[in-house]
Formats: C-alpha cells, structure tokens, sequence
C-alpha cells in the first residue's frame, strides 16, 4: 500500500510541472529617458537652443539686425556643446 501510495506521488509531480503555467518572458528595455542620460542639463540646452534658432529662422523681423548673429551664435553653441558630449565618459 505504501508502495502504491510513493508511486501514485511519484506520477504526480511531472504532471504537476507540466500543468504550470510557462515562465514569463524577459520584457526589452525600454529606451534611455532624458533622466538616465548623462548630463541631461545640456541635451536639454541643446533642444532648447534648436528651438530658439527654429524661432528667430521663422521670425517676421529681424530684432534691430541682431537675428544673423544670434543664429550664428547659437549654432556655434549647440556646436560646442556637442563637443561637450564627447567627453561624457
């Protein structure tokens, strides 16, 4: 009887491991956020300066003849900036 009893367990088990349910599959990463980024501060000045030169490009006047050398200005910036990066690591 005991006999029957440890084969009867015996049997159970596989079944048992067969009638879990499957292990979740590993998700993929999502992308870097601006947070996880080194130096967000000048991504963050990057964009903004893009922005600033989008502007003064679509601008209806020409802010007393200064919107030429602001727009230089602000490319030599983001340019610098970009150098910046480089170094991050």
């Amino acid at each position: 009887m005991i006999e029957v009893g440890a084969l009867m367990l015996a049997l159970s088990f596989p079944m048992a491991a067969l009638a879990a349910p499957p292990a979740p599959k590993p998700q993929p990463k999502a992308a870097a956020s601006p947070a996880q980024e080194p130096h967000p501060e000048i991504h963050e000045a990057i964009e903004s300066l893009r922005h600033a030169r989008e502007h003064l490009n679509h601008a209806n006047h020409d802010f007393g003849g200064h919107r030429a050398d602001a727009i230089r200005s602000i490319d030599e910036a983001i340019h610098q900036l970009q150098i910046c990066l480089r170094y991050e690591h």
